[in-house]
């Protein structure tokens, strides 16, 4: 009897520790999910040194909360990168969730649909549709969180730098379907944070991957222009940070330089930090000298919120 008892206590304690480590995972559409339409498609996750989702069905916020006591009110949204062909959902996804909860910040990581599934029907519509969603459901429910619905910003990695700049710079850009009452809350961010983003679809500077799996083929000039943030920076576009490292092979540097400018023209509030070796998709960038303080720098910005 007491062997038995003692192997119900374990059996309890491991579902209770399993339940706290469970993170709410929120989906963003209730019924039909808007631009999509049946196919064969299935989601796949790989596992391996990271973890890569690809084509996303169901485009889900997942909830990371900081400990009460060092809670600041503040929340972002992260975009994982990944070319818009898959998610690093880990590497520039949860990893810099838990960063952000030891610095008392509300997280969220966004798996936003991507365009290269046959379920998206527009497919340069999606991602947007998804993050606009994002940031209105995390504003609508900002009080269940213990958030101020005026420090939620958005975040981005790579090719999901492209989809935060775009939130930032078109945030208000009109939905192609019928919307409810959570489509009337404001999509602009309050902050603009972009790790070695692709900002351009131009072809001098974007990244080829990015562009052909967002805009197709042949995409006409008026949509790369349409896609090309700094094109699209207006004096509403929020304060934003940069990161990029100038021996980037795979987005060039360009794109944060060019939309620095337009964001100086503006008079947009930026702070950019060019490190000069780090390459592309470094993440935190742990083990890769004072690289790795960037997170350090963001932290400071981060105060002016």
């Amino acid at each position: 009897m007491a062997i038995k008892n003692i192997f119900l206590m374990l059996s309890f304690f491991f579902v209770a520790v399993h339940g706290f480590a469970q993170n709410e995972i929120i989906p963003l559409w209730s019924g039909d999910i808007p631009n999509s339409q049946k196919s064969d498609d299935k989601e796949i996750v790989k596992k391996s040194d990271a973890t890569r989702i690809s084509l996303v069905q169901i485009p889900t916020l997942e909830v990371f909360l900081p400990t009460p006591i060092n809670a600041n009110g503040k929340a972002v949204i992260i975009c994982p990168g990944g070319g818009y062909q898959h998610l690093s959902y880990d590497w520039e996804g949860t990893d810099i969730a838990k960063w952000c909860n030891s610095k008392g910040i509300t997280a969220f990581v966004l798996k936003y649909r991507l365009p290269n599934s046959k379920s998206v029907k527009v497919s340069y519509d999606a991602p947007l549709q998804d993050a606009q969603r994002a940031i209105r459901i995390v504003r609508l429910q900002s009080e269940k969180w213990h958030i101020n619905p005026n420090k939620i910003g958005i975040m981005g990695f790579s090719a999901g730098g492209h989809l935060a700049s775009t939130l930032g710079t078109q945030f208000n850009k009109v939905n192609r379907f019928k919307e409810t009452a959570v489509d009337t809350i404001s999509a602009r961010p309050d902050f603009m944070v972009l790790i070695y983003p692709v900002i351009t679809m131009i072809s001098d500077y974007t990244h080829n991957g990015s562009q052909f799996n967002l805009l197709g083929n042949h995409p006409t000039e008026a949509l790369i222009n349409e896609y090309s943030n700094e094109l699209q920076v207006t004096e509403n576009t929020p304060p934003t940070f940069i990161v990029h490292s100038t021996n980037d092979t795979v987005v060039p540097v360009e794109n944060s330089l060019n939309l620095y400018i337009a964001l100086k023209d503006k008079r947009i509030k930026a702070e950019m930090h060019i490190y000069p070796e780090g390459g592309h998709g470094f993440g935190l960038g742990l083990g890769q000298g004072y690289l790795q303080t960037w997170t350090d720098r963001l932290y400071d910005w981060l105060q002016l919120f």
